[in-house]
């Protein structure tokens, strides 16, 4: 097919010659006729390439776990990002204590992420998250205590069946922050929430004991310091022993989350009775957790798309 238009071609210049023995009158319409059949005839030979080169291209198989057709030798798989790795970690062990998971939103809104966790209108501490907002009035979550309402409206009903609430939302969140070697505007926290008839710190302690020893994989000491939170009371700061992949040899502590029993405002607010039911929460970073396991000193390698710190996980 293509060689018998390259013929047509050939044969059609030849006749193009003719146009010098024609009157000058005659000229114009023969040179614009023998145009058109001359494009038409172009337009079929790219056509007709086309298709050749169509016809000799080597079948690629989507379903293939790599590329086997791939002419680059040193092709590599993709790899998950190690903040995932840690975060599937984290979840893997509560769940194991029984623990449900609940994911969070990207954008949120006023009531959960003050209203609802007792912080009143005017409290100092609204300013204090260096929260984010849309010129609608949608609020990036500061953290993953916006979650903490909906969680405890969602599963109210364990508490008429006799059973607890126990849930942790795993997200990410973003806050004002300049960054630096320990503070990210954006990264992820793991939020805890448990509510029965008779939880107390005695509970939460004996998680913590389970959860840091488990993730760290040794026997770690832990202690709380007084702190302050609107939507818990008492509040507590929980500190643990410097770990093994640290350096740590039994001396030294290190300042890990924020925790405490549910503020009865926060269960008032989910249509929970306070007088009832007690219960007691708490927030952490993941990437924190990753640092200190893997002995890194920049939290922005995380979030910095650097192939060379990523392949190393």
């Amino acid at each position: 097919m293509l060689e018998e238009l390259k013929k047509e071609l050939k044969a059609l210049n030849a006749e193009y010659a003719k146009i010098k023995t024609l009157p000058p009158e005659e000229r114009k319409n023969f040179g614009v006729e023998m145009n058109k059949k001359k494009q038409a005839i172009l337009k079929k030979i790219e056509e007709a390439e086309a298709a050749s080169e169509s016809d000799n291209l080597e079948p690629l198989d989507l379903s293939a776990p790599a590329a086997p057709n791939s002419p680059i030798p040193t092709f590599k798989k993709g790899s998950k990002h190690p903040l995932m790795t840690e975060l599937d970690r984290v979840v893997d062990i509560y769940q194991s204590m029984g623990f449900a998971v609940l994911e969070p939103r990207q954008l949120d809104d006023e009531f959960h992420m003050f209203d609802s966790l007792n912080f009143h209108k005017g409290h100092p501490a609204r300013d204090g998250y260096d929260t984010f907002r849309t010129k609608e009035g949608f609020i990036p979550p500061a953290h993953t205590s916006t979650m903490q309402n909906r969680a405890l409206v969602k599963y109210k009903e364990n508490l008429e069946k006799g059973l607890p609430i126990a849930v942790v939302v795993p997200g990410r969140v973003f806050r004002n922050e300049d960054v630096d070697a320990t503070h990210e505007h954006t990264f992820y926290q793991c939020e805890g929430i448990y509510v029965s008839k008779d939880a107390t710190m005695g509970n939460l302690l004996g998680i913590f004991k389970h959860f840091f020893s488990t993730y760290y994989g040794q026997d770690l000491r832990i202690k709380t310091q007084p702190g302050y939170f609107p939507f818990t009371e008492p509040s507590f700061e929980l500190l643990i022993e410097k770990p093994k992949s640290l350096g740590g040899k039994g001396d030294g502590w290190l300042e890990l989350l924020g925790c405490g029993m549910i503020h009865p405002n926060v269960l008032k607010a989910a249509g929970i009775n306070p007088d009832e039911y007690k219960g007691f929460a708490w927030g952490g970073g993941i990437d924190r957790l990753a640092m200190m396991k893997y002995g890194l000193t920049d939290v922005r390698h995380f979030e910095s798309g650097n192939l060379k710190f990523l392949e190393e996980f």
